[in-house]
């Protein structure tokens, strides 16, 4: 079993599993006989979503996981039975009605509508189903409102789950719950409800935030509430003093799921024993990495990529958790962008650097930076560099709001790899002015074009260290 290949610790996955579908085409018109956007259809996929999603995503991980869900013998049952298969154990409970189907309409890869169908509920709990739940190490609830959770609440309350993420037309998580993950909005939706006293600023700032999670922490009977913020992290409170656990960096990809991964994570990680403060910031890492990817939408039949994170709280800030600069590109050009590619070390980040790369990005709708690896930075310039190793150099980038991916290529020059990404623009520093550039004919090869920004003087790397080296 995969679980104990890994040495990571089994996870069983209650809630609602859904079936969704992303019709993606592309829109380049308005309908003649209503305001409405004209989508020309591409392809349509089938993916397994809510509980059946955070169950893949914690197989993904490595993990042995149990499935206890609604399941029928409608169509849309079946064909997610079938895109389970291999990859999580299913304990089925009866339905009523068919499986929920969730199908998204994206033109150039946004959301344009949503059509649902399927009023399926969960009819009652079985045996099987409780006697997994009693024997299960450790429990996540993914509670859509489609009635899994409150078919098996009794069980639940006998040994409260690790992680319980709610969603509004769900039930409460049972008292003892030890990490509830609801999103903002949610919190605040659950906090109206219950009519309950969340002193604090009015509005969306994280006082607000802390104020909501603190009465969800008292009102619950839980040990503690993270609120997923998005882009901007997580806010966790366990009654008291919040920790806010910040985004590594900040995508405008899909969001879709990214609350599945950030629960998954967090109750994989609780289940091996990290702290739950640990346990979250992995989660928000893995979340991030996730949206970065592309969300749902990246999600097949096979595995994700998985975002790892150590115990002692040190994540792998590697090249797999920036943006994948094909996909980028691939968006900006179905909108009908331009883009734009710069390269370099980027050993020590300085002031030059900065104002070339803002530069670049003001002349296209996308920048992706080429970066020399480790093993062609030390030929390039010598045994002691690079001083910063790749990942913390692609991490540092990706900070910047005028980049938008990192290619990392292996070679002394980049030419392979424009080959592959083959930019509309390729920029260089004016400290190239007068040089023979190979770069030139090939970009000409594709109808791109080589561009040179001023450079400002008297800033380098190797200007920067001399400082250090000396004496040395």
């Amino acid at each position: 079993m995969a679980g104990a290949r890994s040495g990571k610790a089994p996870l069983v996955v209650v809630g609602d599993a859904l079936l969704d579908r992303d019709l993606a085409g592309t829109a380049d018109r308005l309908a003649p006989d209503a305001p409405v956007p004209v989508v020309t259809e591409r392809s349509c996929r089938a993916r397994p979503g809510g509980a059946a999603l955070a169950a893949c995503l914690a197989a993904d991980d490595g993990r042995d996981v149990t499935l206890i869900t609604g399941l029928g013998d409608d169509p849309a049952s079946e064909e997610l039975r079938r895109l389970l298969d291999g990859r999580v154990r299913i304990i089925g409970l009866p339905l009523t009605g068919a499986l929920a189907e969730k199908t998204r309409v994206l033109a150039q890869d946004r959301p344009v509508l949503r059509l649902d169908r399927g009023d399926g509920r969960v009819r009652a709990a079985t045996d099987a189903a409780r006697e997994a739940l009693r024997s299960a190490r450790t429990v996540l609830v993914s509670d859509y409102g489609r009635g899994a959770a409150d078919a098996l609440r009794d069980v639940l309350t006998e040994r409260p789950p690790v992680v319980w993420d709610p969603h509004p037309r769900g039930g409460p998580p049972v008292p003892g719950t030890r990490l509830v993950t609801p999103a903002r909005s949610e919190a605040q939706a659950f906090v109206s409800a219950a009519g309950l006293d969340a002193t604090g600023p009015a509005g969306n700032g994280l006082q607000a935030v802390a104020a909501q999670a603190t009465a969800l922490v008292r009102h619950w009977g839980a040990a503690c509430v993270a609120v997923t913020l998005g882009a901007r992290g997580a806010l966790l409170s366990y009654g008291e003093q919040p920790l806010f656990v910040p985004a590594p960096a900040v995508h405008h990809g899909d969001a879709c799921g990214a609350g599945d991964r950030f629960a998954a994570t967090a109750a994989g990680l609780l289940a091996d024993g990290t702290l739950v403060g640990e346990a979250v910031e992995g989660a928000v890492a893995a979340a991030t990495a996730f949206v970065a990817r592309g969300g749902a939408g990246a999600v097949s039949d096979g595995a994700s990529p998985a975002t790892s994170f150590s115990p002692a709280g040190e994540k792998s800030h590697d090249v797999a958790d920036a943006p994948d600069p094909r996909a980028v590109i691939a968006r900006t050009r179905a909108a009908g962008g331009t883009v734009v590619a710069a390269g370099g070390c980027f050993d020590l980040l300085h002031a030059g650097h900065v104002g070339l790369l803002q530069a670049a990005r003001g002349i296209g709708d996308c920048l992706v930076v080429c970066l020399n690896s480790d093993a062609s930075v030390r030929r390039r310039k010598g045994a002691d560099r690079p001083r910063n190793p790749l990942a913390d150099r692609v991490r540092v980038l990706c900070a910047l709001a005028c980049v938008d991916a990192v290619a990392v290529f292996e070679e002394d020059t980049p030419e392979r790899l424009l080959a592959e990404l083959r930019p509309d623009i390729w920029v260089k520093g004016g400290d190239y002015s007068g040089a023979e550039l190979p770069e030139a004919a090939l970009l000409e090869e594709w109808g791109g074009q080589v561009l040179l920004l001023p450079y400002l003087d008297g800033r380098s790397s190797t200007a920067l260290l001399a400082p250090a080296t000396e004496g040395r």
